[in-house]
C-alpha cells in the first residue's frame, strides 16, 4: 500500500471516528430541558422600522416562576451573511430591562422613548430601557395602556368595584368564604365572578404626566374591556386623530352572556363623549380593530353567527369617507386569526391556518374596494411553520414570530415580495444544535367518506426504519383547534418522540386550514365522521413496516380527551393503552357545569332536556360507552379548569376503577383548562411518560 493512500485511509478513519464522537454527543429532548428553553416572543417595532422590541422569558424550576425582561435589536444590522450562515446577528441584541417583574405592552412614542406596563403601572424609558420612570400611580393599577399618537391622550384598563361583596352585605362575616349568585356566569375559565369590571379610561398626557381628569367611558355598566379572559390591548384602539376610541365589548350580562358570542366594537368620541355601537347588526364576534395609517379606515375580524365561536372569522373594512361597510373576505374559504396594515395603508397582511401550517397572506385594495375577489389575494409565506405573530411592519418587510414542531418560536423578518426568512433571533440555537431531532413527514390518508386527510408522522430521533416503534395517536383539542406546526412546552411532539415514539397527528374532521365545510363538520357531530377520521389515520400509519401494531396508544387533551373517552370505547382493541386530560366524559353534566352556553349549545345541538333530544348525547356520549371500555387509562383533571369542569375526569376514573380497568388519576388544586406552573409541568411529563411506559413499553423490539 503507498504512503498516500495509507494517509488518505487514516484521515478518513479520523473523520469517521470525529463524526461518531460528534452523533454520539448529541442529547434529545427532555422535560428538563424543555423547561430551559428561553420563550421568545414579539412586542413592537420602532416608526422607523430599523428596531424591533421582544421578550424573553426564561424559568427557574426551582422558585417555580419565570421572569421576562425585554430586549432591542436592530434589525437593518442583520447581513446577506449572517442570514445564509444562521449566525447570531450582529450587533448583538441589547437588555434593556432587568427589574424583577414583567414588562409589557411596549409602545414607541413620538418623543423618542418607549412606554410599557411594569407591576400594573404606566412607565416610560429612552429607548435603550435607561432611565425608566414611572408615570401612573392608579390604586389597583392597569392591564392595557396606549398613548394617542400625538402624544396629548392616554387610555388605560382598570377595574372597577360594582358589586358588593357577601363579607360587605354581612359586615359581622368577615370571614365567611362563601359566595351568593343568582344569574349564570357567576365563573369563567378558571376565577368566580369577583364583582368588578374592567373598564376603559381616557385622561390627557404631556411631558410624561397623565392628567387628573380620567374620564370613564363605559361608567356604571357591568361590562368588560378587554374581553374576558383572553382579550388585551388588541380590544381597544386610538383612532388615527386621538379624537376617537374604539374598544371591543360584549355588553351582556348572566345569561345573555352565556348564551351568546355577540361582542360588538364600539366608537367613543372624546369631544361629546358620545358611544357609537359601530357593528351593530353584526351578530357574531366582532374583535381586533385595527386603523389604517392615515385614519381613513378601519378593519376587524367578524363573524356573522351569534353562538358560534369558531366560525368563519372574516376581514370586516370601514371606509369613513364613504360610510361604506365591506366584508373582504366574502369568496375566501378559509377563516382569518390576524390582521395588519401595510405602511401605505393599500394593502392588508393577515395570518391564517393553511394546509396545517400558519401562513401570511396579503390583500391588495382595488381603487374601488366593493370590487375585492380573491384575484386581489397573495400568499406570502410557504413552509412547514407556523407564523404566529405579526407584530411589526415595514415598507418592505413583516416582523414576525415562527415556530415548527421541532422549534420554539423566535424572530424572524419577512421579505413582503419573495417571502423569505431571515432570522432576527436564534435564543435557542445552541441548545438545538446539541439536539438530535426526528423527521416529521406528511402523509395523505383516505377517508371513510373518500375524502382527503392530512396527518403529520413525527418520527423519534436517530430513526431506525428496521425496527418496530410504539405509536402515539394524537387527538387534537378546540374541536376546531389546528393541528399545525405549532410548538407547545406540554404537548411537545419532538419530547415524545425523543422517548422512541412515532407519533401521528391526523388534521381530523372540525379543523381549520381546509375549507371553511371541513371546520364546520364537527359541530352537532363529536363521535362520528371525526373519530373515523382518527381511526383512518392510525390505521393508514400502522401497515407501515416500522410501525408496532401490538403497541399503539391514543392521547388528547379537551376535546381530544373527549376524542380518547370516546375511542376508548370503540376502539375494538386497537389501543393498548389511553390518556386523556381535562377531556369531555358525560355530555349531560358537562351541560349543567361548564360556563360558555354558547358552546355546548351549538356543539351539542342544545340542551339534553330538549324533545326529541339532540341526538348527540346519546349517540356521541362517552359515559355511554364505558361498558366496552376495557383499556389501561389515565386521567387529568384540574380544579380550576371551569371549562371543563373536574367532575369529567373524576366520573372517568370512577368508572374505570370500578370496572377493574387499570387506571390513574392526576389531580392539580391549583391548575386550570391548562397546567402552567412549572414543578407541575415536570410531574405532569414524567407521569405522562411513566405510564406510557409502564403500559405501552416504548423499547425497541430488536427481534
Amino acid at each position: 500500500m503507498s504512503k498516500k493512500i495509507f494517509n488518505l485511509l487514516s484521515l478518513l478513519v479520523v473523520v469517521v471516528f470525529t463524526i461518531n464522537i460528534s452523533f454520539a454527543q448529541k442529547q434529545v429532548m427532555t422535560p428538563e430541558l424543555l423547561w430551559k428553553l428561553g420563550r421568545v416572543s414579539g412586542e413592537a417595532v420602532s416608526p422607523d422600522g430599523k428596531t424591533v422590541i421582544y421578550g424573553i422569558t426564561n424559568y427557574d424550576m426551582e422558585k417555580n416562576k419565570g421572569e421576562r425582561n425585554l430586549y432591542s435589536l436592530n434589525i437593518e444590522s442583520i447581513t446577506k451573511s449572517d442570514k445564509m450562515k444562521g449566525n447570531v446577528p450582529n450587533p448583538a441584541p441589547v437588555q434593556i430591562t432587568d427589574s424583577l417583574g414583567s414588562e409589557s405592552g411596549i409602545q414607541f412614542l413620538s418623543n423618542g422613548k418607549i412606554g410599557y406596563i411594569y407591576k400594573g403601572q404606566w412607565w416610560e424609558a429612552d429607548a435603550n430601557g435607561k432611565n425608566a420612570k414611572q408615570i401612573s400611580k392608579i390604586d389597583g393599577g392597569i392591564s392595557v395602556g396606549k398613548v394617542s399618537s400625538d402624544g396629548t391622550h392616554f387610555l388605560y384598563a382598570h377595574d372597577v368595584k360594582l358589586d358588593q361583596t357577601i363579607q360587605e352585605k354581612y359586615p359581622d362575616l368577615p370571614k365567611t368564604d362563601g359566595e351568593v349568585f343568582d344569574d349564570l356566569m357567576y365563573r369563567h375559565w378558571d376565577s368566580y365572578e369577583d364583582g368588578s369590571y374592567s373598564h376603559i379610561f381616557w385622561a390627557t398626557y404631556s411631558a410624561g404626566t397623565i392628567g387628573t381628569d380620567a374620564h370613564d367611558i363605559m361608567a356604571g355598566t357591568k361590562y368588560d374591556c378587554p374581553q374576558q379572559h383572553f382579550g388585551g390591548g388588541e380590544d381597544v384602539q386610538w383612532s388615527g386623530d386621538g379624537k376617537k376610541i374604539f374598544y371591543v365589548c360584549k355588553k351582556k350580562t348572566g345569561k345573555q352572556y352565556a348564551l351568546s358570542t355577540n361582542s360588538d366594537i364600539y366608537s367613543y368620541d372624546l369631544t361629546n363623549n358620545a358611544t357609537v355601537n359601530f357593528t351593530d347588526g353584526l351578530n357574531g364576534y366582532d374583535t381586533n380593530p385595527v386603523v389604517s395609517p392615515d385614519g381613513s379606515k378601519i378593519i376587524w375580524l367578524s363573524m356573522a353567527r351569534d353562538g358560534f365561536e369558531a366560525d368563519k372569522n372574516r376581514i370586516m373594512l370601514y371606509d369613513f369617507s364613504s360610510n361604506q361597510r365591506i366584508d373582504l373576505t366574502r369568496e375566501w374559504d378559509e377563516t382569518v386569526a390576524s390582521i395588519i396594515w401595510s405602511t401605505d395603508g393599500k394593502k392588508i397582511f393577515f395570518t391564517e391556518t393553511f394546509q396545517a401550517t400558519d401562513q401570511i397572506f396579503e390583500i391588495t385594495l382595488p381603487t374601488v374596494v366593493a370590487d375585492i375577489s380573491t384575484k386581489n389575494f397573495r400568499q406570502v409565506t410557504n413552509g412547514d411553520w407556523d407564523v404566529n405573530a405579526v407584530f411589526g411592519i415595514t415598507p418592505t418587510s413583516l416582523v414576525v414570530s415562527r415556530c415548527d414542531m421541532n422549534h420554539a418560536s423566535e424572530i424572524f423578518k419577512v421579505n413582503i415580495s419573495t417571502g423569505e426568512f431571515t432570522a432576527l433571533t436564534t435564543v435557542n440555537k445552541s441548545v438545538y444544535d446539541n439536539l438530535s431531532m426526528g423527521k416529521i413527514e406528511k402523509r395523505w390518508v383516505k377517508t371513510t367518506d373518500n375524502k382527503q386527510e392530512l396527518v403529520w408522522v413525527i418520527y423519534p430521533p436517530n430513526f431506525d426504519e428496521t425496527k418496530k416503534y410504539s405509536t402515539l395517536l394524537y387527538c387534537q383539542g378546540g374541536p376546531q383547534s389546528p393541528v399545525s406546526q405549532f410548538y407547545s412546552f406540554r404537548w411537545n411532539f419532538q419530547l415524545m418522540a425523543a422517548n422512541n415514539y412515532i407519533i401521528v397527528a391526523p388534521n381530523r374532521r372540525g379543523l381549520p386550514g381546509f375549507g371553511t365545510k371541513w371546520n364546520e363538520d364537527i359541530s352537532k357531530d363529536w363521535g362520528g365522521q371525526a373519530m373515523d377520521d382518527y381511526l383512518s389515520a392510525i390505521d393508514s400509519i400502522s401497515k407501515l413496516p416500522f410501525v408496532d401494531r401490538n403497541r399503539l396508544g391514543c392521547i388528547g387533551a379537551s376535546y381530544g380527551g373527549y376524542s380518547v373517552f370516546m375511542l376508548a370505547g370503540i376502539h375494538n382493541g386497537r389501543f393498548k393503552t389511553f390518556i386523556a386530560h381535562d377531556g369531555v366524559f358525560d355530555l349531560q353534566s358537562m351541560y349543567l357545569t361548564t360556563e360558555e352556553m354558547w358552546f355546548a349549545d351549538w356543539d351539542m345541538g342544545g340542551n339534553f332536556w330538549t324533545k326529541p333530544m339532540p341526538v348527540t348525547y346519546t349517540k356521541f356520549n362517552p359515559i355511554n360507552f364505558v361498558d366496552k371500555w376495557n383499556t389501561p387509562i389515565y386521567i387529568i383533571s384540574n380544579d380550576l379548569d371551569y371549562r371543563v369542569p373536574f367532575n369529567q375526569g373524576q366520573e372517568a376514573f370512577q368508572a374505570a376503577q370500578l370496572k377493574g380497568i387499570k387506571s390513574r388519576f392526576l389531580h392539580f388544586p391549583s391548575e386550570g383548562h391548562w397546567v402552567m406552573k412549572p414543578q407541575n409541568s415536570l410531574l405532569w411529563q414524567r407521569e405522562f411518560f411513566g405510564w406510557l411506559d409502564e403500559t405501552l413499553n416504548p423499547k425497541f423490539d430488536d427481534k
